[in-house]
């Protein structure tokens, strides 16, 4: 007789089912909550309450993802929420939130601004998921779509407190959606603050900076975070034509050869 059991279906060890990150999903969560408030507050009407609820996302998604790697608590599902979130609060949020303030009474032309800015920001999302290895972890490629949405939502911020009719800077705002949106689809490089660590020690006078600037925006929030952006904006071009001149490589994609997919990525 064999004293070979072969076990039954029943008794076969299951391997254990694949559980969500709590801490960071909530992160994002919260993220998605922002550009979703964002949207309700302009459809009431509430413009600067809109612009904040962007700009809270905006906080949010920059420590999702630092809470992640700081808690090692990385995962695919959490890559995918967040660019999702993203899509939503930097994507449609913004686009939408600036055709009801400004653009909706450009017509046609006013749409077709908004979708150009969803639109770009949807590529620009896309490209950043397939080529994360393969680009300089210190830059990003293209304006990131939170600073494009600042940048929409810092100027409907800005206008609305200080009493500004829209229709006196509709074609501005449709100016600034296009710019915004191509930017973000364009190989401009736009330093990603990624290299700096959380988890490091910095100079006493780094803390003090961060408190001097924390006062700053403090005294106008509006204008103060507009400017920054602008200039943030501007910061990647900037540095692009300094490379040019210095005959530098403008591309932020790695110069590996040893993926053929990467071919046609560094023009």
């Amino acid at each position: 007789m064999n004293d070979t059991q072969t076990e039954s279906p029943e008794e076969t060890p299951r391997k254990p089912s694949k559980g969500i990150y709590v801490l960071p999903n909530l992160f994002t969560l919260a993220a998605l909550f922002g550009g979703f408030y964002a949207i309700v507050m302009a459809m009431n009407g509430r413009f600067d309450f809109a612009a904040m609820g962007v700009f809270c996302a905006m906080v949010l998604d920059s420590l999702d993802g630092r809470v992640a790697r700081m808690t090692n608590t990385q995962s695919a599902f959490g890559e995918q929420m967040d660019s999702l979130s993203d899509m939503v609060s930097f994507g449609a949020a913004p686009a939408l939130i600036a055709y009801e303030w400004a653009l909706r009474g450009l017509g046609r032309w006013g749409w077709i601004a908004a979708f150009v800015y969803c639109a770009c920001a949807a590529l620009r999302l896309a490209r950043f998921n397939v080529n994360t290895a393969v680009v300089d972890k210190r830059y990003f490629q293209g304006l990131p779509s939170p600073a494009a949405a600042a940048l929409v939502m810092g100027l409907v911020w800005l206008m609305t407190d200080l009493e500004v009719s829209p229709e006196d800077v509709r074609w501005f705002v449709f100016a600034l959606c296009l710019a915004s949106g191509l930017t973000m689809v364009t190989n401009v490089p736009f330093y990603s603050f990624k290299d700096f660590s959380m988890k490091k020690s910095v100079p006493f006078a780094f803390i003090v900076a961060i408190a001097l600037i924390i006062a700053i925006i403090n005294i106008h929030p509006p204008i103060v975070l507009f400017a920054l952006f602008v200039l943030y904006g501007l910061s990647g071009y900037t540095v692009y034509a300094w490379r040019r001149a210095k005959g530098l490589q403008t591309s932020v994609i790695s110069t590996s050869t040893d993926e053929p997919d990467e071919q046609g990525l560094h023009k």
